[in-house]
């Protein structure tokens, strides 16, 4: 029996440790805040898959690889689309409710997408629905282990990640468990023979962002300062809807399929002219252009006009919307509302191979925390809550399946010294402020002058002791660990491509049509070795 450790508990973390249960491997199942609290449960937008007659894998790999602006792994594009439409069904077979209506499962259109075939549940509470009915299989996985007197998986809530353990061994090493931080506010090691990472995104790094609080990128960081490679951590997505009012909810992409339009400050349309798709181009090129007039509106909102859906289609497919507007006193039935782009997904993360393999021995990732190639320079529309859902799978398959060499990823460079050191000269980062020098410098637009400006404040930053830390202190930590990252990743990108955008360096530059892989200099450990082939996908 395998004990493994899952980090995380949204649709990644929580679909990893029920297969893993599942499969007969000792599960400890940790997450920072409580078992419900994660990105997934608000994901409004839905999920993607090929499941209806119309539709085709090919036509959703197309799609995936058009807006991934040449940089996706095509294999891990085939993998999330073609393995989709069995994960999609494992979730209703997990209690997933859903949206129907007189044809079946409801679909809906998003941007980018060349078919209707974004699953919906409760209009836009997709996210929340798959979390609830995934939060209530762990729970019944672990009452029915307690039952039999058991602790086949184990649930520990308001524990963080503070940093993965890494032991040699014979030939090479590996992550052998993890220092957590509990709710009694005191460290300890858990022991585990495979960590999976299911931490999700860092949108925390930005002033203006969908994410929950939450999203801090614990996974990314101690992944980075254990010495496994990362990847495309230039690639944030910035979400071109954001309801412009304190607390920036999202203002789903569907509302846009749905025939909603985008006006400037006096009411003029201006997506027509600048792509084909207007409201419906790719999230990097809607994202820009508003950007792009709000700068010309002195920085005044821009309008998303869905009163011609009606209220009727408005209260009922959209209810998560509808009350956001209603507290930030808006009616968006009778009048336009106002948007903006706010940080909301992060295609760079911890490299993986196409089983959630890391290039440590006994690292998985999966969810957002990973960089799996699936999504490119720019992800696609509701592909997100597909590829936990796909990968997870995959990486408690991987689990049993004996390493080999040669390495697993061969083109790898160690960037500066970028981790902060506690003993270090230099002022004690303050969340807010590194916030805001991301949002400015390497936000929706970014420039090499903004960037090398911005990479000089991030050296003279430190965090605090980490041994010492509380919760929010580790968190901010990450945060300027990832910033360096982002930055330095960002300089290095000497074009624009997908969500990467400068302004020195305006064209795609088919040279640079690769990913870039790194890892910390500090770290002379060997990498993962190439597995043999994992074992078939495992009934629910």
């Amino acid at each position: 029996m395998t004990r493994v450790l899952v980090v995380g508990s949204g649709l990644a973390g929580l679909i990893a440790a029920v297969r893993a249960t599942d499969a007969g491997h000792r599960v400890t199942l940790v997450t920072k805040a409580a078992l419900s609290d994660s990105n997934t449960r608000y994901a409004q937008g839905g999920i993607a898959a090929a499941l209806f007659p119309d539709d085709s894998t090919d036509a959703h790999i197309l799609d995936t690889l058009r807006a991934g602006a040449g940089l996706c792994d095509p294999a891990a594009v085939r993998v999330l689309c073609e393995e989709g439409p069995a994960r999609v069904r494992d979730l209703i077979r997990f209690g997933v409710d859903f949206d129907r209506d007189e044809s079946g499962i409801t679909r809906g259109l998003e941007a980018a997408h060349s078919r209707s075939r974004v699953l919906h549940a409760g209009g836009d509470a997709t996210g929340a629905a798959i979390e609830t009915a995934l939060v209530a299989t762990v729970q019944e996985r672990a009452k029915r282990a307690h039952a039999l007197g058991g602790d086949q998986i184990t649930i520990h809530e308001h524990t963080m990640l503070v940093d993965l353990i890494v032991t040699d061994g014979p030939g090479t090493v590996r992550v052998t468990g993890a220092m957590l931080l509990g709710p009694d506010g005191t460290q300890h090691a858990v022991a585990a023979d495979a960590v999976i990472l299911a931490t999700g995104g860092a949108g925390a790094l930005y002033r203006h962002t969908t994410n929950p609080a939450i999203a801090t990128g614990d996974g990314v960081a101690a992944a980075w300062r254990a010495g496994a490679a990362v990847a495309d951590v230039e690639f944030y997505q910035f979400h071109p809807t954001a309801l412009a009012v304190p607390g920036t909810p999202l203002v789903s992409e569907a509302v846009r399929g749905e025939g909603a339009v985008l006006l400037t400050s006096t009411g003029e349309r201006f997506m027509p002219a600048i792509h084909p798709d207007a409201e419906l181009a790719p999230r990097d090129i809607v994202a820009r252009s508003i950007a792009a007039q709000m700068k010309k509106q002195g920085g005044a909102p821009v309008l998303l006009d869905a009163t011609g859906l009606g209220r009727d289609l408005l209260e009922s497919r959209f209810p998560t919307i509808t009350a956001a507007c209603r507290a930030a006193g808006l009616d968006w039935a009778v009048q336009p509302i106002p948007v903006a782009p706010a940080a909301h997904y992060w295609m760079g993360g911890v490299a993986t191979d196409c089983w959630g393999r890391t290039s440590l021995a006994g690292l998985y990732a999966v969810g957002e925390v990973a960089r799996t190639g699936a999504h490119g320079a720019n992800r696609l529309a509701s592909n997100s809550l597909l590829e936990a859902a796909v990968f997870a799978d995959r990486a408690v398959r991987a689990l049993d399946a004996e390493e080999q060499r040669p390495p697993l990823f061969d083109d790898l460079e160690a960037v500066a010294e970028l981790g902060s050191d506690p003993d270090e000269a230099g002022t004690l980062v303050e969340r807010s402020t590194l916030q805001e020098l991301l949002w400015e410098a390497a936000g929706v637009h970014r420039s090499g002058s903004g960037l090398t400006r911005a990479a000089v404040t991030l050296a003279g930053w430190r965090a605090v002791d980490r041994a010492r830390a509380t919760v929010a202190e580790l968190e901010t930590g990450n945060l300027l660990d990832l910033g360096r990252l982002i930055v330095a990743a960002a300089l290095a990108r000497e074009e624009s491509r997908g969500a990467h955008h400068r302004a020195d360096f305006p064209d795609s530059r088919l040279e640079l049509a690769r990913p870039r892989f790194t890892r910390h200099p500090a770290s002379t450990r060997p990498l993962l070795t190439v597995p043999s082939q994992p074992s078939e996908a495992i009934a629910c």
